[in-house]
């Protein structure tokens, strides 16, 4: 029956792991530091910095056209005709990279810059010198390049014979792909094929949100996701059997993973809807591609109900041939891994009509509310949600080497490059991945953030995403670093984070005339040991010194647990 497929054990045993956790536990400060050989970097995509939108030789793509299109919806009409500039700004982007001393930039290729229609009969041998300049100016100051392939903004041509809903786009794209290998792999060794795969597919097929615009909720996702899949594995075939051997990269896909905590873990349906909501978004893709090249049990029987119920004779999500499903598995190097929020699932039944891919789903999903919030609405800074996605990935993947390719906090635009409180946010994301490394076992491998303010798919200009401010009403736009790139730049040269030599652990003994004494009742004055603990390790993330002539504690506390009496002339210092 619906909602009741049983969780994986190796799964479930993450849930069991980490949910009780209190907040004082999850809240601890780790310190430490990554493999030598992590690769620290920074991101972005072609459409959100370029610009250049129809400059020498570039075609259109679905962002060109539907951003120019009056009532696009994005915030103030903007577009990305100019952006971040960075197709006239190579060198100061070289300049911002070096300077911040990252070790890999990752970035999209346009590919309407290079193929205008989409194919390479209209190849722009200036699109290409482009990427040649950015690439050999990366290789040069000892950066490595990790591209992806294509991030969102197909060819307009393409689209005009049916974007992704043709199943001509599989070889289409295999060509493409082809080509970014041949002329770029002797220098790039770090490919993923596409960004967000089911953002696409929901976004831009379910809702229609962002381009094509199309709202066909009930089938279209589940028929773009399927040619998408089929495509990544014919490019990653194409590179195994053509350039491998010589060029000696890396190819993946960058999947975008939010991590789901059940509303109550006692509760079976919520845990099994848990479970499902990690199914539907992340293993709608990272089942076939990492484990046995179909899609998840879950998702199957679910859609497979619901059409059923609809009274449909075969089910709304399509399959894959036993051919074809040795096509699509295996056909990842790495797990490249995008992660922004945390939510809250709870078993619900959905509805039968409409078909949709949201109703097939059977949960809902709320905000963590006693999260720090985000200039995005519903997407709260969960910190703790990093370690333990990473967990999941370990448990139902195999273990696989994990690069996290994304990941911010979003801040209002008006704060330029005054970022002060999103600093903390930074540190507390990357400790949680250090968490995973250093105390789990998880292989992560690499970390990127945001390298500057751009266009944002669905809010425009009015979100600072980056380590770097760019005033959008300056046509020379200024790159400002903010108060995060400093921080950044810090962690980075650390490859972590370092105990502070004010936060080492001090041996030694009190004056012999110390008193140390215990009471059975606390004054009004006394305060919760825990509560002072877990507001101190909240704000400061550091080490409680206490230095006084007196310290007290009383026990039993009722209701707390031992409680700490601050007596007169004593002092707690907050390092």
């Amino acid at each position: 029956s619906l909602g009741l497929i049983e969780v994986p054990s190796a799964s479930k045993a993450v849930w069991e792991k980490f949910t009780p956790q209190k907040k004082f536990d999850r809240q601890m400060y780790h310190y430490g530091h990554f493999s030598q050989d992590f690769l620290w970097g920074v991101s972005s995509s072609a459409y959100q910095i370029e610009g250049g939108w129809n400059a020498e030789g570039k075609g259109p793509s679905v962002w060109d056209t539907f951003t120019q299109t009056p009532g696009s919806g994005i915030p103030d009409n903007v577009t990305g005709d100019i952006a971040c500039d960075s197709y006239n700004k190579l060198k100061e982007d070289l300049y911002m990279l070096q300077a911040l001393k990252v070790k890999s930039y990752r970035f999209s290729l346009s590919w309407s810059r290079i193929f205008p229609n989409g194919r390479r009969e209209s190849l722009n041998q200036k699109g290409v010198d482009y990427y040649n300049r950015l690439i050999n100016g990366l290789l040069a100051r000892k950066i490595t390049p990790m591209v992806t392939i294509y991030h969102w903004d197909l060819p307009q041509a393409l689209q005009d014979i049916g974007g992704w809903q043709n199943v001509q786009m599989i070889d289409i794209f295999n060509d493409y792909c082809d080509f970014c290998f041949a002329i770029f792999g002797d220098r790039v060794k770090f490919w993923m094929t596409m960004n967000d795969p089911q953002g696409l597919a929901w976004l831009g097929y379910g809702t229609g949100q962002i381009p094509p615009n199309m709202e066909e909720p009930g089938t279209a996702p589940y028929e773009v996701a399927h040619n998408l899949i089929k495509a990544h594995a014919t490019a990653y075939h194409t590179y195994d059997k053509t350039y491998r051997a010589s060029q000696g990269g890396m190819v993946s896909i960058a999947l975008n993973a939010e991590w789901v905590e059940p509303k109550d873990i006692n509760v079976p349906r919520d845990l099994v809807a848990a479970d499902r909501a990690m199914q539907f978004h992340l293993g709608w893709f990272a089942h076939p591609i990492f484990k046995n090249g179909d899609y998840p049990e879950a998702l199957k029987a679910q859609v497979l109900v619901k059409s059923e119920l609809q009274g449909l004779k075969t089910s709304r999500l399509p399959s894959f041939t036993e051919e074809e499903k040795n096509l699509v598995k295996g056909t990842a190097d790495m797990f490249c891994v995008n992660h922004y929020t945390s939510r809250i699932v709870t078993h619900v039944t959905g509805a039968i009509l409409p078909p949709s891919y949201q109703n097939d789903r059977d949960y809902t999903e709320e905000d963590m509310t006693d999260q720090p919030t985000t200039a995005i609405e519903l997407t709260r800074a969960v910190s703790f949600g990093m370690r333990r996605l990473l967990n999941w990935i370990k448990e139902e993947y195999g273990d696989p080497d994990i690069y996290i390719t994304e990941n911010s906090v979003s801040t209002p635009m008006e704060w330029a490059y005054d970022d002060i409180d999103r600093v903390f946010l930074y540190k507390t994301y990357i400790d949680e991945a250090l968490k995973a490394y250093e105390l789990d076992g998880i292989k992560v491998k690499g970390y990127a953030t945001y390298l500057m303010d751009s266009f944002q798919f669905f809010h425009g200009y009015q979100l600072g995403f980056g380590l770097h401010y760019i005033d959008f009403n300056n046509i020379h736009r200024p790159r400002i670093p903010k108060f995060s790139a400093h921080l950044y730049y810090n962690i980075m040269k650390d490859n972590g984070f370092s105990l502070p030599d004010d936060e080492k652990m001090l041996y030694g003994e009190f004056k012999k005339d110390f008193i140390w004494s215990s009471v059975e009742k606390v004054s009004a004055s006394g305060t919760s040991l825990h509560t002072l603990l877990e507001i101190y390790f909240s704000m400061t993330l550091g080490t409680l010194l206490v230095t006084s002539r007196c310290l007290t504690i009383a026990s039993p506390c009722p209701g707390q647990g031992s409680c700490l009496t601050v007596l007169p002339n004593t002092s707690i210092r907050l390092v």
